[in-house]
């Protein structure tokens, strides 16, 4: 086990062990019960489970996961799940000790990075030790994810298991073509206009992926704040590259990145979804804003569109 998952448990966490006890879920004739953190997994087991599950999201539209702390009503919601799947990698990071816990307590507990190899994810200087969280920006590997989600449900229920392996293929397929769509997407920009800054360090699989070079404001976690110095040093940058235009997140406090823009003079070209999709049932030029297929066209529509 590694050092992070050690560490003491907070009240919450210790509430959390209570609540759950050493019962474990009865499997039922009805769907299954899943609890996910972040949308972006939420979704992906959706894709996954079909009508055979009911899926809950701990995380709706603008939450930033780096922050989120727990609820009383959250711990609930997860001791009466029959499976619950997270992203894993620290992202939800004042979560841990809880998502611990059940992990200890009740056998279906999945990290859906689990299944992504390592020589796929990228550890920043600044985050030492650790790796940067936000794959569900390469759309190759998100694909990888898919594999925690099929053996998490087909564990839980084997007699479906067949059909899961089948939704599984079905969801690769269709994040295949989504990457595709996402490379032809960006090639419409000159690699010399291919500069994105955002609020915050999310986006490095994305610039891996998509051929952007990305700066952020703040780190990979949205738990350090910038400094004037920073703020300083990518006004420069932005007048030193002639950067068309920067960014906003939908989860991240706009204030710092207008401030930005005043000082580069430099256009804000939109609001991206980084660690949160917009709001479900919400279209946009024929596609939903909340689903993972919707957050992946919004961001590099608005991009591209933007740095044109």
């Amino acid at each position: 086990m590694t050092t992070h998952l050690k560490s003491k448990f907070t009240l919450l966490s210790l509430a959390a062990g209570a609540l759950i006890g050493i019962t474990h879920p009865i499997q039922g004739a009805g769907k299954i019960k899943v609890v996910a953190t972040v949308s972006m997994v939420a979704d992906l087991v959706k894709q996954v489970g079909g009508d055979r599950v009911e899926v809950s999201g701990l995380m709706g539209p603008g939450v930033d996961p780096h922050l989120y702390k727990a609820t009383a009503s959250d711990v609930i919601r997860l001791r009466r799940a029959e499976v619950i799947f997270y992203n894993g990698l620290l992202l939800e990071g004042k979560m841990q000790d809880v998502l611990t816990s059940f992990a200890r307590t009740k056998k279906y507990v999945y990290a859906v990075t689990e299944t992504v190899p390592q020589n796929r994810l990228i550890e920043p200087p600044e985050f030492k030790g650790h790796h940067d969280p936000h794959v569900w920006f390469d759309v190759t590997i998100w694909s990888k994810c898919v594999d925690s989600v099929v053996t998490g449900l087909s564990e839980y229920s084997q007699k479906d298991a067949a059909w899961f392996a089948k939704q599984g293929r079905q969801a690769k397929a269709n994040l295949t073509k989504l990457h595709q769509w996402a490379l032809d997407r960006a090639n419409e920009l000159p690699k010399e206009k291919r500069i994105l800054v955002t609020s915050h360090d999310a986006y490095n699989y994305f610039g891996r992926a998509y051929g952007f070079q990305v700066v952020g404001l703040q780190g990979i976690s949205t738990v350090t704040e910038a400094g004037l110095a920073d703020m300083a040093k990518l006004v420069d940058f932005i007048k030193q590259k002639k950067v068309q235009a920067i960014f906003v997140e939908s989860s991240v406090s706009p204030a710092a990145i207008q401030r930005i823009s005043r000082d580069a003079g430099v256009k804000i070209g939109g609001e991206l979804f980084s660690d949160a999709m917009g709001t479900p049932g919400q279209m946009e030029h024929g596609y939903d804003v909340g689903t993972y297929e919707g957050m992946i066209k919004h961001n590099l529509n608005t991009i591209v569109n933007a740095l044109k």
